[in-house]
C-alpha cells in the first residue's frame, strides 16, 4: 500500500459551528470549504469535517467516540497560552509519562496537546 496522505474525518451535528471552532479558535487553515464538507490542513494529514454527526453538550464517552485527535505541539506552554487567549479552555493535566492540555470542541470531541 502507497499511502500519499493521512485524514481524519469528523462527523459534526452543527457543522458550521465545528469549522469555525477548528479554523478560528484552533487556527487550522482550510483548505477545501464546501456546504456539509470542509478539509483542514492537519500537520502532514488533513482533517475533514462533515455535517450529519451527532454532538454532545459534555465530553463525549469513549463509547460514543473511541478516537481523541491529539496535537503533538513544539512548545507545549506558548500553544496552551495561545488556546486560551483565543478563549479555548484548556485542562492541563500531567502523567508519568508527560503533560497534556484537554480541549473539548463544540461538539464534545476531545481534543489534546502533548509537548
Amino acid at each position: 500500500m502507497d499511502i500519499r496522505e493521512t485524514g481524519i474525518i469528523l462527523f459534526c451535528e452543527n457543522y458550521e459551528l465545528a469549522l469555525k471552532f477548528y479554523s478560528e479558535q484552533l487556527g487550522l487553515n482550510i483548505r477545501e470549504r464546501g456546504k456539509d464538507l470542509s478539509i483542514l490542513n492537519f500537520g502532514g494529514s488533513y482533517l475533514m469535517l462533515e455535517g450529519h454527526g451527532v454532538a454532545s453538550d459534555k465530553e463525549k464517552t469513549r463509547a460514543q467516540n473511541p478516537t481523541v485527535i491529539r496535537f503533538n505541539v513544539n512548545h507545549f506552554a506558548s500553544a496552551v497560552s495561545d488556546l486560551v487567549a483565543r478563549g479555548i479552555k484548556v485542562e492541563v493535566k500531567s502523567f508519568q509519562w508527560g503533560t497534556i492540555g484537554v480541549v473539548m470542541d463544540p461538539e464534545g470531541n476531545r481534543i489534546e496537546l502533548k509537548g
